[in-house]
């Protein structure tokens, strides 16, 4: 699975105008599944999400993960992460997993962050969606687990 995680002061998600879903401090997490994908990657996903130590400590260090802060999780779901734009300007989607598959990991990675976790909230699967974000630091990490 592809991530691109940002840590975020606040960040929501609308939907025709409706907020789905929204956090304060913690991390925005755009979401892709790949074809080969199953069970194992989004566990270790939701794994590397809660325990990724970039959340300021007291020190302003990069020192801290959701499971130490208690901070929140926006989780949207992403396809254009699989984009491939080496063969010309029209970029390439066979890298993401097929909308069902996809649907079904993304929902997935959901379940299993809201288990372990207190504050989660999401997107909607393949809608037109509005995200509004304000980028603490700016951190952006891009990360793909296998």
């Amino acid at each position: 699975m592809i991530a691109l995680v940002q840590r975020v002061r606040e960040a929501r998600v609308e939907v025709a105008g409706e907020e789905v879903g929204a956090i304060g401090r913690g991390l925005l997490a755009f979401v892709c599944a790949e074809p080969a994908d199953g069970e194992p990657q989004a566990v270790r996903l939701v794994d590397k999400l809660l325990r990724l130590r970039i959340l300021a400590d007291g020190g302003g260090r990069m020192n801290r993960s959701l499971a130490d802060s208690g901070g929140g999780l926006l989780i949207v779901s992403q396809f254009t992460l699989a984009a491939d734009t080496r063969g010309g300007n029209r970029p390439s989607f066979t890298g993401a997993a097929p909308a069902d598959r996809g649907r079904e990991l993304y929902e997935r990675v959901i379940e299993l962050a809201r288990e372990r976790h207190p504050d989660v909230q999401a997107g909607r699967f393949g809608a037109e969606m509005q995200v509004y974000l304000v980028n603490d630091g700016p951190v952006t990490i891009p990360m793909r687990v296998a």
